[in-house]
């Protein structure tokens, strides 16, 4: 056990990657600091054949966190999908104050359980889930530099999450990233893989907006493609209106296209948002990197401003029935449904 703990105290070496429900225990891997560099995801896309794992129970590790005393001290990126979320989760993390983690499987996990309670396991009810959260955001929150902040940036659907997490005593701080409903649809519709995506999501993200409306509206199977991205766009913008509520000047509200158009101001507000200052020398240090030249999840694929763009365009002349069909559908829904309207206003605001 001392083992344990000393080596969990040491620096976030061991990384809890995944939960173990049925074993009541918790997965950890091995991960470097260039290991967390690179990583678009850590989630199993950063598995390999040589990625060292070790499984303990829940109990352990508890009682480990504990003895270490580790400290929960954590802010976040929560976004709405295809924002530049780990765009900025790199170049924030390219300052020497901040330890950037980006969608660590652990919190979807989490996610997953509270959005589904009967998935949970008996020993996980009454307390037991958000006992191991505790713990979660405590290992989350180690650094190889004491100086550092962790700053997790979160998988969209996490945001389910957002409220509660900023709404716990550490008061952590967040970014909160989109872009305009218009902009998310010429986005979504731009791309193949984003589409089928969307299809996927569907009744996950149908579930998900009836929770947030109360209401049982708009039955499944009766979407066209641009009003289900729409329908995606609301989801996800109803649940980052919930948590700007919580949060209140705690979050940064960060509209994307806003941010290529002049990425120098909005990069220092973000860092000093997170507490951490930078000169306007190191901001256009980290400007002229290689991260604004090149798709942030597939570092190896060339991709910039002027590329995505050129996308949206082309979406736009190809796929404008369908974009002004999800906007209709989003202004007959915010005529309905506070909550909609709620995140029109925010996406309108920021």
């Amino acid at each position: 056990m001392q083992d344990l703990t000393d080596s969990l105290s040491r620096s976030p070496e061991w990384f809890p990657h995944a939960l173990d429900t049925q074993n009541d225990a918790l997965s950890f891997i091995s991960l470097s600091r260039n290991d967390y560099d690179r990583a678009s995801f850590l989630d199993n896309r950063i598995l390999s054949a040589l990625t060292r794992t070790q499984s303990i129970a829940w109990r352990d590790v508890s009682t480990s966190v504990a003895t270490a005393g580790l400290k929960e001290r954590c802010d976040f990126i929560f976004h709405i999908g295809h924002v530049g979320s780990t765009l900025l989760s790199r170049l924030i993390g390219a300052h020497p104050g901040i330890f950037s983690l980006r969608e660590p499987q652990l919190l979807r996990g989490f996610a997953q359980l509270q959005s589904e309670p009967a998935s949970q396991p008996p020993t996980w009810r009454g307390g037991g889930l958000q006992a191991r959260l505790d713990d979660a955001l405590k290992l989350l929150s180690r650094t190889f530099d004491a100086r550092q902040l962790a700053v997790i940036k979160a998988t969209s659907f996490v945001s389910e999450l957002a409220a509660g997490l900023l709404s716990r005593a550490t008061a952590p701080r967040a970014l909160l990233m989109h872009v305009s409903a218009e902009s998310y649809l010429a986005t979504i519709l731009g791309g193949p893989n984003s589409r089928q995506e969307t299809k996927l999501l569907l009744p996950s993200r149908l579930r998900r907006l009836q929770t947030r409306i109360g209401s049982d509206a708009w039955p499944l199977g009766h979407f066209s493609e641009g009003e289900s991205v729409a329908l995606g766009w609301a989801c996800e913008m109803t649940a980052l209106a919930d948590a700007a509520r919580v949060a209140g000047e705690r979050a940064l509200r960060l509209d994307f296209d806003a941010f290529l158009t002049d990425p120098a101001p909005l990069l220092r507000s973000a860092l000093r948002h997170f507490n951490r200052d930078a000169t306007a020398a190191e901001v256009a240090a980290i400007l002229r990197g290689p991260d604004m030249r090149r798709y942030s999840k597939a570092p190896e694929h060339a991709y910039d401003a002027a590329l995505r763009y050129a996308v949206l365009q082309q979406a736009r002349e190809l796929h404008g029935a369908e974009i002004r069909r999800g906007l209709e559908w989003l202004e007959r829904a915010a005529g309905e449904h506070a909550a909609i309207r709620d995140a029109l206003a925010l996406a309108d605001t920021a």
